[in-house]
């Protein structure tokens, strides 16, 4: 921890934050931006004699800002895992995680997601506190200088942060105006 750092600190750095989320939040809405559902995944279960299959269980909707996703409500969520919502298809039994897709598809449209959805789970919700921030597991840390920075690129580390106010606002930007490549 930051010898300099203290709880006031911390606190003026966590409301900033959040300040920057409502604002995303707003400019996202005013923008009409395209959100992507959020899933939990249900295992395979049975109820009374009858077997379920496993399914992605919609659990609401947020925007995708790279290595964070924000929710209408201003809640912030670590980035999971993505699959397209279709038909499962032949097993050809080629890998294990090829496989583990396939179902995963198949599971996301037990969930009454649109084929060709983009649907998210494996998502994790921030906790917005200075003691969770500073514990320094999710993307979102206290950098050494008392700052708040996102972890953009959770296989580089800390060597790949940016502060999260600017990290935010250019992943909000380019949701709201997309970049227009032929």
């Amino acid at each position: 921890m930051n010898q300099s750092a203290t709880p006031r600190d911390d606190q003026r750095a966590v409301d900033a934050l959040r300040e920057v989320l409502r604002r995303a939040v707003a400019r996202l809405e005013a923008a009409d931006a395209r959100d992507e559902p959020l899933a939990e995944y249900v295992e395979a279960h049975r109820v009374l004699l009858v077997k379920r299959n496993p399914v992605l269980r919609p659990v609401g909707r947020a925007w995708r800002l790279g290595a964070l996703m924000l929710g209408r409500d201003g809640t912030l969520y670590a980035t999971g895992a993505i699959v397209r919502a279709r038909e499962a298809g032949v097993r050809n039994y080629q890998s294990q995680s090829a496989e583990e897709r396939r179902d995963l598809r198949a599971a996301a449209l037990r969930g009454k997601f649109e084929t060709g959805e983009t649907v998210n789970h494996g998502w994790r919700e921030i906790t917005l506190d200075a003691e969770s921030l500073r514990s320094g597991e999710g993307p979102v840390v206290f950098a050494p200088d008392g700052s708040l920075v996102v972890r953009w690129n959770a296989a580089l580390g800390d060597s790949a942060v940016r502060d999260v106010g600017a990290y935010v606002d250019e992943r909000v930007g380019l949701l709201v105006d997309p970049l227009d490549i032929p």
